[in-house]
């Protein structure tokens, strides 16, 4: 693949994650924005290599350039729980997104 191809994947990746519905945001918050960014950048292989190392850092600079990776100056996701949820991604059947996707969103908000 080249970097073409991997600038057009990555726009549409982006393109679903911000993606509206009847003009209503199919994906209404940042937290589901960022969930949904981690599991296309993963599940659609929009890189050549590294996917999973590039999806969970753009989770992560999307949740800080939203204000959301730190929670009373602690992340707010530790990096052995980044690394879980990335390989659970990665391993996951693309029947369970839903499932895959509320776990995530339970790692973002466990205080």
């Amino acid at each position: 693949m080249d970097k073409k191809k991997n600038k057009e994947n990555l726009k549409g990746v982006l393109g679903n994650v911000f993606q509206n519905v009847f003009d209503t945001e199919l994906y209404p918050t940042t937290e589901e924005k960022a969930a949904n960014l981690l599991y296309f950048i993963i599940k659609d292989h929009v890189f050549n290599d590294g996917c999973e190392r590039i999806g969970a850092t753009l989770f992560l600079e999307f949740l800080n350039r939203n204000n959301l990776l730190f929670k009373d100056g602690r992340k707010i996701i530790s990096d052995s729980a980044l690394v879980a949820i990335t390989l659970m991604v990665a391993e996951s059947k693309a029947k369970d997104k839903e499932i895959i996707i509320s776990l995530i969103l339970n790692f973002l908000h466990m205080d």
